[in-house]
């Protein structure tokens, strides 16, 4: 009985130890729904630049005007805001489900070693498409992202790290068939995003 007691104990504090050093309000239904904006963003996409079918996967055919460039952006502004707005929302629903804080030193950890490389691969995006460099676009937006997940896996889910490592062997894979980035695209965002989001929701979501 003594010795049950004390195991109980155990979990106890290991789960308390877990919450104070790890962000895990995070929602797996914020992943599914981030990914099926990013579906969305990418039909869109596909509409916009592929509109002669004669270029399909040749990067150096397409016609990228200012008209189309400004589509493009809102259309990926549209659903990185959107995605964002989502996994805040859930979070705090989730959080206030739990009794746990949104707010700790948990998240700040979180969002400074995600934001970092991050931050630094849209910079670094954005000098390649000033230079019309396009074809490295999709490649290195999934490996950057990819790296910025992993690089937050340790003060969150675990399940993140494996996310971050599909993103970058996809961004990997997207840099050798350069003409299909845009499905990798998809892939990652979308289809790699659902696949996670609704592995977490049936592993800590439905408790």
């Amino acid at each position: 009985m003594e010795n049950e007691k004390y195991l109980n104990d155990i979990s106890e504090i290991k789960n308390l130890m877990d919450k104070s050093s790890r962000f895990i309000s995070l929602s797996g239904l914020s992943g599914i729904l981030a990914g099926l904006y990013c579906l969305i963003g990418a039909g869109l996409t596909y509409k916009i630049i592929y509109f002669d079918t004669t270029t399909l996967g040749n990067y150096g055919d397409l016609i990228i005007t200012e008209t189309t460039l400004l589509q493009l952006f809102i259309i990926a502004a549209t659903v990185i805001v959107l995605s964002l707005v989502t996994a805040i929302v859930l979070s705090i629903r989730k959080a206030k489900k739990s009794n746990d804080r949104i707010w700790n030193t948990s998240t700040k950890r979180l969002l400074i070693n995600f934001m970092i490389p991050f931050l630094s691969g849209g910079i670094f995006i954005l000098f390649l498409i000033e230079k019309e460099i396009l074809g490295l676009v999709a490649p290195l937006t999934l490996i950057f992202y990819g790296l910025a997940c992993v690089n937050a896996s340790k003060y969150t889910l675990g399940d993140i790290r494996y996310l971050g490592i599909s993103m970058i062997l996809l961004g990997l894979l997207s840099t050798w068939f350069l003409g299909y980035g845009l499905l990798f695209w998809a892939l990652g965002f979308g289809v790699c995003h659902i696949l996670y989001g609704s592995i977490m929701y049936y592993k800590y979501d439905r408790k």
